[in-house]
């Protein structure tokens, strides 16, 4: 765009020299022309055309002072003696970081001391810990809390295994009301002593003899257990040894793999009353000593099984013994009397197996024993103290030695 020139005489101009300002419209400079562009401080403003009036900042180049970076060795020092992790690296690290900020010129110098002195304290504590033998205990305790919050169950809990079943392996159980509908229920736990794991054949025997003979402790009307229900137990293994886990637990459950129990099958002094306990305490008496048959067949070992015999006929003479020293209610003391003269009925007949001359003999008098336990006396007085009255199901392949169906479950 080109801007007319004003009024008055015209010189020609130089089409690439600065426009001529108009006579009068400036002061004229004492010293003659002045060069081109913008001058210093002066009393002469800038020409309208051409440059900028002032120098602009340059690419590059910021009018404030920017801060310094932060050290990030500093950080990490500083992170590591919070956490008290690796304190030894978290002390290298802070010494490092001071190294860095003086010679960079960064910032952290605090958090790099802050880190150096925390990691140092938490360096001592170790020390101390191993020198004292603290640390074993606390790891120890570390291991105990693990085992107990992935499996704690005491006496009475009832709970289910997560997925189908049972298996051979229970890495976990979620612990539930008895009252409804459960998986398992807990009827004693055995600890297992030593420091050193004693190995699996080991801990399955143990948890065989014991959980075996302490199911009547909690479930002592064993009647009311029903068929459906077994003995199994969970026992440690090496790997859950290590980690605290050195107990067998006795556990009720359904020989059903997809069963389950509902209500809780406990029967001991705290559900049932006086009469009850005193009547199941002598009928519990004679069942252990018949849970101990010999393993050998008599025409394997005839000895061994009359010297059974004979502690059977003792058995049956000792309950019937105590269940008329004690004072039944009502009309159940003649149904108990009745049971108990029935008892040395049957103890004589355990008596003469025990004094057998041979094979054939013992099977006779060991037949007519067993024909008359838990019997339709039995069942009468049972009847008349309002416990179960429906006889278990033996397994005449079993025997000896508390022999059930049992089932071992690793933990």
């Amino acid at each position: 765009m080109s801007i007319p020139p004003p009024p008055g005489p015209q010189q020609p101009q130089d089409p690439y020299a600065a426009p001529t300002p108009p006579q009068g419209a400036y002061p004229q400079a004492p010293y003659g022309p002045q060069p081109y562009g913008p001058q210093g401080p002066g009393p002469y403003p800038p020409p309208p055309y051409g440059g900028p009036p002032y120098a602009t900042w340059g690419q590059g180049y910021s009018p404030f002072t920017r801060p310094s970076p932060v050290n990030g060795v500093a950080i990490a020092a500083l992170v590591l003696g919070v956490l008290c992790f690796l304190p030894a690296v978290g002390l290298i690290l802070g010494i490092v970081a001071l190294v860095q900020i003086r010679r960079r010129g960064e910032r952290g110098k605090g958090m790099a001391v802050t880190g150096a002195v925390l990691s140092s304290v938490g360096l001592a504590l170790w020390v101390l810990l191993l020198a004292t033998n603290a640390g074993t205990d606390f790891w120890e305790g570390v291991k105990e809390g693990v085992a107990e919050s992935s499996f704690s169950l005491d006496r009475g809990d009832c709970f289910d295994v997560p997925g189908p079943g049972f298996d051979e392996d229970v890495y976990d159980v979620n612990e539930v009301p008895c009252a409804g509908e459960h998986e398992g229920e807990v009827f004693a736990v055995v600890p297992v002593t030593g420091r050193d794991f004693p190995g699996d054949d080991r801990v399955t025997a143990l948890a065989e003899d014991k959980c075996w003979t302490l199911r009547s402790a909690y479930a002592m009307d064993t009647w009311a257990l029903g068929e459906d229900v077994d003995v199994y137990y969970l026992v440690p293994t090496a790997d859950s040894w290590d980690w605290g886990d050195h107990e067998v637990t006795c556990v009720f459950a359904s020989v059903d793999e997809s069963g389950t129990l509902t209500g809780s099958l406990r029967s001991d002094a705290s559900t049932l009353n006086a009469d009850q306990v005193a009547f199941l305490n002598a009928m519990n008496a004679v069942d252990a000593v018949l849970d101990q048959e010999p393993q050998e067949y008599p025409e394997d070992d005839l000895a061994v099984n009359k010297d059974w015999a004979a502690d059977v006929r003792d058995a049956f003479g000792e309950q019937a013994a105590a269940l008329r020293a004690h004072s039944w209610p009502g009309t159940s003391a003649t149904s108990v009397e009745a049971l108990a003269a029935e008892m040395e009925d049957i103890g004589e007949d355990w008596g003469k197996a025990a004094t057998a001359r041979d094979v054939d003999r013992f099977y006779t008098y060991y037949d007519r024993g067993y024909e008359s336990v838990d019997g339709k006396t039995t069942v009468t007085a049972r009847k008349a103290l309002g416990l179960a009255t429906t006889p278990p199901v033996y397994d005449e392949e079993s025997g000896g030695d508390g022999g059930g169906g049992s089932g071992r479950l690793d933990v």
